[in-house]
């Protein structure tokens, strides 16, 4: 007797349907890997090379010159920190903000845990373009323009929704039970959120600190629009060094977007099973 007869219908419909699954994945595949190939070999070319338009071409002379060129000219390490130090303080406050909602709205009994969840729901659906005119006006009024709170106070207000989110899907699978058997050992809340809730729920805020991470690390409108100091500016202003008035270094500029994007590739690759476990258990538990 052969193999395929003793198999079940469901397993012979998918040794059938498995080639074309293969197929779509490695076309997945290749999309997604085809953007961060060509950037490599762009930020090695000459400005000749990538103005050919020879986009599948090996550059002819490697030019380590333009990753020279995008650490000094670009001042690439004052604009890093910059950008450590604006998205360090957004994730250290984003998960202390959210983990607070979530535990308050999902293990607090009152009428109206909904009602906010549902508020932090609609912030979700806020266009960040829409809030640059108020927010400008705001923080002149504020007298904090062009310093990194301008950037720091909105991108909370812009990440604290989802984080809200993905938390309290999560707080809301906690039993019960562990909160009450820590009542009547004497626990307060604090110390309840602060022993039991957090420890259990650190696959989702790891989730929320990579979430927040990406999100904010190449933002530009914001940082455009808030910022105008040459020491304040974040990474993404370094692409503007290398475009002059009558002349532009592809190469450079290439250089530098790889060195930008080369800390969330990291980041992302190293961490991406936990952002998977971390969005799953917040979607699937809740």
């Amino acid at each position: 007797m052969s193999r395929s007869a003793t198999l079940p219908e469901s397993g012979r419909r998918f040794s059938v349907a498995k080639p074309f699954i293969y197929l779509v994945l490695g076309i997945l595949l290749v999309t997604q890997l085809y953007p961060l190939v060509w950037l490599f070999l762009y930020s090695f070319k000459t400005n000749d090379e990538i103005l050919s338009g020879s986009f599948f071409s090996l550059p002819d002379v490697w030019q380590i010159e333009n990753y020279q060129a995008a650490i000094e000219s670009g001042n690439y390490w004052k604009y890093l920190s910059n950008s450590l130090i604006v998205t360090s303080i957004t994730m250290v406050s984003v998960i202390l903000l959210a983990s607070l909602a979530a535990f308050a709205i999902t293990r607090f009994q009152w009428k109206y845990g909904q009602m906010v969840l549902l508020l932090f729901l609609l912030g979700m659906m806020i266009p960040l373009q829409s809030t640059l005119l108020p927010l400008m006006i705001i923080f002149k009024n504020m007298d904090i323009l062009n310093t990194h709170l301008s950037l720091i106070l909105p991108y909370i207000a812009f990440q604290t929704p989802i984080s809200v989110f993905i938390l309290s899907g999560f707080m809301k699978s906690i039993p019960n039970e562990i909160e009450e058997s820590a009542i009547i050992d004497g626990a307060g809340v604090f110390r309840i959120f602060r022993s039991i809730v957090l420890p259990v729920s650190i696959p989702p805020i790891v989730t929320v600190c990579i979430l927040t991470f990406i999100n904010i690390w190449n933002e530009y409108i914001l940082a455009a629009t808030f910022i105008s100091s040459e020491r304040l500016k974040t990474l993404p202003f370094g692409v503007n060094s290398f475009v002059g008035q009558y002349s532009v270094n592809y190469g450079a500029i290439g250089a530098y977007l790889v060195l930008g994007a080369l800390p969330v590739i990291i980041i992302y690759f190293l961490l991406s099973e936990r952002i998977t476990k971390g969005m799953v258990a917040g979607a699937v538990k809740g």
